[in-house]
């Protein structure tokens, strides 16, 4: 271990519970990880045991609900410790008894309900329900207000889940939540909350709710049984569904940090033995699911403001991978245990791997969301972009290969170097041929913003894990048919990627693909045309405007993000949101008809316009490079076609593809 980490490594108490280091797996919803009568499955035992082998000292699961008949959720979407009790302990059971086996902790998850920020998608779009008739965040309908009875109808179901959970074997439970506008944290916002009654009016009545939830839990299992609460201080609201951007100024509309202390204070008093700090609602849902844009370790001063205000553990999540920063917050009074979400599904031996000094062997999470918060919001189901055995442990697991064979892999992209590194673990020998100076493909242009260092970092990952693997790596060397044919391999995978697509615009000289202008090949001058607004382009803008560029985009479609957006919204309302806001001009329904001295003429939706630019920049899409692939594909016997080779240009499905293919060959 790295002496300057070793803090990170002491033992920390939440109530009566002793954790072995100052490390959490945050919660992140278990989407797929349930069977049909609401137990744990085996992929959710398998995944969250892989994390407590990993050396992650508390495990917090995802998000179970208490109750499903006041507010239904597609059961069993997720877990549920009341739906059938005896099969949820049996199977909880198994999970909790592994996961003591490597002297971790486990929390459960309790929900109370989304109320009107339920996700159609997967929690299927039943009657909504919050504090007050409200308006819904997604739909367009107005949410019915909850009786009392029903309120006092789900603190007794938070009473028998957690006595469920404690019989399971948990440690602990966290509620969700005081935070990101869920159904508890509507009652507790006077913006959502309009009731005149006791759960209405005044802070202490707003939180009457959350009070009545651990007050019940503690009675059940007893004062001594840890009850932590999901917490955020600040909201981020600027009005119905519209949400602040980062140095934005704006009137919160939501809990703002005055009240967010008092409320911190007043929870504690209540009995919660530790607060999970982050900020946001889903008004704002950039902050509650930060991407790439936000800052790392973004809830960091939220939490030393909550640190400094109450006297129990406090957990700080939020893009807190990179453990300088996660020592830095301790040693700085900011937080007592580091929580880390998506850096564990990408690595779920990141904290072992942290204390051997490991640190270039960290797999890392580029914050992309695609395989966790955009896959739960698009298809009900949680994995990760870099890593495919996310929540598929068991069933996706590597096998020895029965014969050693030979594999040449053309091309050193994302794609060929996950089958170099899968063929190598399986007994393999892969050779890479890679005709540019470095691996990485088409991430090293997409790493070059500051935003998206991560991607450069996953380069980096693959350089030392082929290394470390043995893998044979040719830079500078295109793999030609001839030297396939004149080889004794095996097998041939195809992994040569993909190049931008360009088209004539005349005699204009400063015409430059997107490719070229983030490698820093061509300068592209002080104001600058981006055609094509999908995610390239707009990140493309992105960079530029932050590097003082004057910048429009000209986009055929109607909108931004129109064919390729992100699968996570939360991501692609944020890159939306931020195009104006560093003001980037946007030419929606647009086409350059002819360029002319000072730029370019511009057909806007029938309007033409001039606008002035230095060059224009060519950001419309990829064509697949397969040339190799049709010269020998006759003459091969085992041949593979992976990643954009295959018109596969998302980083997790080119990533998936390559695992698949090499775990079969």
């Amino acid at each position: 271990m790295l002496k300057k980490y070793e803090k990170l490594f002491e033992t920390i108490k939440i109530g009566s519970v002793e954790i072995k280091n100052r490390f959490a797996m945050a919660p992140m919803g278990p989407l797929g990880l349930a069977d049909a009568e609401g137990g744990f499955n085996q992929r959710g035992i398998d995944y969250y045991t892989a994390r407590a082998r990993g050396g992650t000292g508390l495990i917090i699961t995802g998000v179970t609900f208490v109750d499903n008949e006041i507010e239904e959720h597609g059961m069993p979407n997720v877990p549920c410790s009341t739906h059938n009790p005896v099969h949820f302990i049996r199977t909880a059971r198994e999970m909790t008894e592994r996961i003591h086996a490597y002297d971790s902790k486990i929390f459960l998850q309790l929900s109370g309900g989304f109320g009107r920020v339920t996700i159609p998608t997967n929690l299927g779009e039943y009657p909504p329900v919050a504090p007050s008739p409200i308006k819904h965040r997604w739909l367009d309908k107005t949410c019915r207000e909850l009786t009392v009875e029903e309120i006092k109808s789900i603190i007794k179901k938070f009473g028998d889940g957690a006595y469920n959970a404690k019989r399971a074997g948990f440690d602990g439970v966290q509620i969700h939540a005081v935070h990101e506008g869920y159904l508890i944290d509507q009652f507790a916002i006077s913006f959502f909350n309009h009731r005149t009654d006791e759960y209405g009016g005044c802070l202490e009545n707003r939180l009457r709710f959350a009070r009545e939830i651990v007050e019940e839990i503690k009675r059940r299992c007893g004062k001594d049984f840890p009850v932590t609460l999901r917490y955020s201080p600040k909201s981020f609201i600027k009005d119905w569904r519209e949400g602040a951007l980062p140095g934005e100024e704006f009137e919160e509309k939501g809990r703002d940090i005055p009240e967010g202390i008092e409320a911190a204070k007043l929870l504690v008093s209540y009995g919660y033995d530790a607060l999970d700090v982050d900020v946001g609602s889903y008004d704002s849902w950039w902050w509650s699911h930060p991407p790439m844009y936000q800052e790392k370790g973004l809830y960091i001063p939220y939490a030393k403001i909550v640190k400094e205000s109450v006297n129990v553990p406090i957990l700080c999540a939020g893009r807190m991978d990179n453990p300088d920063l996660a020592i830095k917050a301790i040693d700085n009074g900011a937080c007592d245990i580091i929580s880390l979400g998506r850096p564990l599904l990408a690595d779920p031996d990141l904290v072992n791997k942290l204390r051997a000094g490991k640190l270039k062997s960290i797999r890392p999470c580029l914050s992309c969301q695609e395989g966790c918060m955009g896959r739960i919001q698009e298809y009900s189901a949680l994995n990760c972009a870099v890593n495919p055995e996310a929540c598929r442990e068991a069933i996706h697991s590597l096998t020895p290969a029965l014969k050693s064979k030979t594999v040449l892999i053309a091309g050193g992209g994302v794609a060929g170097c996950e089958a170099a590194r899968v063929l190598a673990l399986r007994g393999h020998k892969p050779v890479v041929y890679e005709k540019r100076s470095r691996i990485g493909g088409n991430l090293l242009p997409g790493g070059t913003p500051d935003f998206k260092e991560d991607d450069l970092l996953l380069v980096a990952w693959y350089e030392e894990t082929l290394k470390e693997l043995g893998v044979k790596v040719n830079c500078n060397t295109e793999l030609t048919a001839e030297m396939v044919k004149n080889s004794e391999a095996d097998t041939v995978v195809i992994a040569t990627g993909s190049k931008p697509k360009i088209f004539n615009l005349g005699e204009y000289n400063n015409v430059f693909t997107a490719e070229d202008v983030l490698l820093e090949k061509d300068e592209p001058g002080r104001a600058v045309i981006v055609v094509g607004g999908g995610l390239v382009g707009c990140e493309l803008a992105l960079w530029l405007a932050q590097k003082g560029k004057k910048v429009t985009i000209v986009e055929i479609q109607n909108k931004l993000l129109a064919l390729n957006g992100p699968l996570c919204h939360a991501n692609s309302e944020m890159l939306e949101r931020l195009i104006p806001y560093k003001g980037i001009e946007v030419l929606t329904s647009s086409k350059i008809i002819k360029t002319t001295e000072k730029g370019a003429l511009v057909d806007v939706a029938g309007d033409i316009k001039e606008i002035c630019a230095d060059s224009i920049v060519l950001a419309v899409g990829y064509n697949s490079e397969r040339n190799i692939y049709e010269q020998i594909k006759y003459d091969i016997d085992d041949i593979h076609l992976i990643g954009d080779a295959r018109k596969l240009s998302n980083i997790m499905y080119a990533i998936w593809d390559a695992y698949e293919v090499a775990r079969n060959i």
